[in-house]
């Protein structure tokens, strides 16, 4: 059969948008699977992409299982179980709740509803990139202040650059990826009330329960100048089965409503994260065996003359220093099997990310990671 009978020529296709045509052709992350392939052969170590070496809750794997022999329906649109159970536990009502797959869906979701072309967005430079890959895709123009060089996000400079520019949108993440550094509940809400007043501060906290507050810390559900997004990727362990939600005023959830995927988040996912919530003898665990790993790794990190970010997430940022032995280290621990991350920008591209992994993980990465340095000192 003729191609064209199938389907039709080039040129009658649809045009692309301009500012989709205008975009590079490029990815937010290269994915450890991507990797694999690449390399036609299987990692040793995957601790780039900040997954949970502590696994999923007993409880979950049991309530997904059962929502498997029921997934040839469809999921309920409205996660109504899930966001009464979350609406309990943050002290809000349903109706400031949205979940959506995983806070990348959620940052889409933002930037859908409140950025267009002139508008502008500001975000420290090396933030978490698919932020700014919504961002682009919309046409806003994305603003950045680079991090401190101890890791920080400046808040100060930040504040500056949204009223200089009028920022429609100023994300930051508390914790901090790629970083892991974070800042106290009382100086986010200085940073806040220290923003144009109509700036919406997009605030990311995929991290916040292994923070010292434990993402406990009380939030006003109805205040309209933030969202706060979370995840069952990291504490919980659900990173591959897309959950995760955001909280905040019920205007800005209505609007949500009008332009978000219904049915975007599947039967076993809410399942899940139901069952997970209330596992907290899990989530305890998973705290302990996280805060255990990133205090390995410092040890680990001084033992061989390094120093490291501090953390309060489930990675730990090592300093090498130098940009250029950062990016040696990675490709010296990728050519041997081992996956790890790196800011792409000053003043933190001196750094690499290491997730937390199980205790025989983290001895194999200290044993690698000790050859590289070893083979690139010497060299």
């Amino acid at each position: 059969m003729p191609a064209s009978s199938c389907t039709p020529p080039e040129s009658a296709a649809a045009p692309l948008t301009p500012g989709v045509a205008a975009l590079p052709a490029t990815v937010p992350f290269v994915a450890p699977d991507a990797i694999e392939r690449q390399r036609g052969s299987p990692l040793r170590l995957r601790l780039g992409a900040n997954e949970s070496a502590f696994g999923t809750s007993p409880r979950a794997q049991r309530a997904m299982r059962s929502a498997v022999e029921r997934v040839a329906w469809y999921a309920d649109p409205e996660s109504f179980d899930l966001r009464v159970r979350l609406a309990a536990f943050h002290g809000a009502a349903m109706g400031n709740i949205v979940v959506g797959a995983g806070i990348d869906d959620l940052l889409g979701l933002v930037v859908r509803a409140f950025v267009a072309p002139g508008r502008n967005v500001v975000a420290s430079f090396g933030s978490y990139p698919t932020f700014a890959y919504h961002v682009s895709g919309y046409g806003a123009a994305l603003h950045h202040v680079p991090y401190r060089d101890d890791g920080f996000n400046d808040l100060e400079r930040l504040a500056a650059l949204a009223h200089r520019v009028g920022a429609t949108l100023v994300y930051l993440a508390n914790p901090d990826n790629p970083t892991g550094t974070g800042y106290p509940a009382s100086r986010v809400d200085a940073f806040l009330d220290a923003l144009p007043p109509r700036s919406l501060l997009v605030l990311d906290e995929a991290y916040c329960e292994f923070a010292p507050e434990h993402g406990r810390a009380p939030i006003d559900a109805d205040d309209a100048r933030v969202i706060r997004m979370r995840t069952f990727s990291k504490l919980h362990g659900m990173a591959g089965a897309r959950i995760g939600y955001a909280v905040t005023a019920k205007a800005t959830i209505d609007a949500f409503e009008k332009i978000r995927l219904h049915f975007g988040v599947s039967l076993p996912a809410q399942a899940g994260a139901l069952a997970s919530l209330d596992d907290a003898e899990f989530q305890e665990r998973v705290i302990d065996g996280v805060n255990a790993g990133r205090s390995e790794y410092v040890t680990m990190a001084r033992g061989l003359g390094l120093s490291t970010l501090p953390s309060q997430t489930n990675f730990v940022a090592i300093d090498l220093g130098r940009s250029d032995l950062a990016r040696a280290a990675r490709a010296a621990l990728l050519a041997r099997g081992v996956f790890v991350r790196m800011p792409m920008v000053a003043p933190i591209d001196r750094c690499i990310r290491v997730t937390v992994g199980t205790p025989p993980e983290r001895a194999l990465f200290a044993e690698v990671f000790r050859e590289v340095l070893d083979e690139l000192r010497s060299g």
